[in-house]
């Protein structure tokens, strides 16, 4: 059986480590709420540029000349995963880099043997697990969630479109957590480039419809792409920070409980060992007493 000493060290560490959780998890609340604000107002935008992209390229006789829709066979992949610099947040990096490694078996495991699935992290997390499997990490943006805004997040887009715009990838795919609620996030696997036409523009036919166009045609669909593309990955990146700081407030209440549930069984024992000791102090006096007798 433990010492009184240890088991006392035991329960001021248990509580000191509760009121980091407990803080942690009160700072992750904050933050969540900032996060869920800005992800609520962004969809609706992000929702409307891609209609809108969709609508001018099924009536584009130029859309099909945009860099970033021209398919090609696939001999290089470019995995972009949006994961968290830190921990301390559950399950919610690691399943982002299940996702990953189960889409590039079902899709590019022929690839991946030849080495020409490389990945671009945004998050240091991301970066490591990748590396620890393997994978080539071009390189990683580690510093956008230090001061998450679309100026950051463009660099990436825009590194992203100029390699794909140059050959050095024939598909990019993007791997993140879309944030639900509190303690859900589901994750999404999306293909980046290049563009994917509309399944539902085929279905509506609007592919049949003459529009007028001001200014001319080829300029409003030259802005449209690149512009729906780096909102396309500012999108996923606030669903992820929202997502991380969802997992993370989870995490540290679920670590709070467990505190609690470990300094009442460590009060016990103090308690318990505590009662022996006094029982054994109180044998001891009996027994001597009866030796003086």
């Amino acid at each position: 059986m433990a010492s009184l000493k240890e088991v006392r060290n035991r329960i001021v560490s248990v509580n000191s480590t509760q009121q980091i959780t407990k803080a942690m998890k009160m700072v992750a609340a904050a933050k969540l709420r900032r996060a869920q604000d800005n992800i609520i107002q962004m969809r609706p935008y992000a929702q409307k540029l891609g209609e809108m992209l969709a609508t001018v390229s099924s009536g584009s006789e130029r859309g099909s000349d945009s860099p970033f829709k021209k398919a090609r066979p696939v001999e290089k992949v470019l995995m972009v995963l949006v994961t968290s610099d830190r921990g301390l947040c559950g399950a919610f990096n690691t399943n982002v880099i299940k996702a990953a490694m189960a889409h590039i078996n079902a899709n590019y495991a022929d690839l991946a043997r030849r080495g020409n699935v490389e990945v671009l992290a945004i998050g240091k997390k991301g970066a490591e697990g990748m590396a620890r499997r393997g994978f080539k990490v071009t390189t990683t943006f580690q510093h956008l969630f230090m001061k998450l805004s679309f100026v950051e997040v463009k660099e990436a887009a825009e590194y992203i479109m100029d390699a794909f715009a140059q050959g050095r990838y024939d598909r990019v795919d993007l791997v993140f957590n879309e944030f639900k609620n509190v303690a859900t996030q589901i994750i999404r696997t999306e293909q980046y480039l290049p563009i994917a036409d509309s399944p539902n523009n085929t279905q509506t036919g609007r592919t049949n419809i003459n529009y007028i166009f001001e200014p001319e045609e080829e300029k409003i669909v030259n802005e449209l792409i690149p512009k729906s593309l780096k909102i396309q990955l500012y999108r996923a990146v606030l669903e992820s920070n929202a997502s991380e700081h969802g997992a993370r407030m989870t995490a540290m209440d679920k670590a709070t409980d467990n505190a609690q549930e470990l300094l009442k069984e460590l009060r016990l024992v103090y308690n318990r060992t505590r009662q022996a000791a006094i029982t054994k102090e109180i044998l001891e006096i009996v027994g001597g007493a009866e030796a003086l007798v």
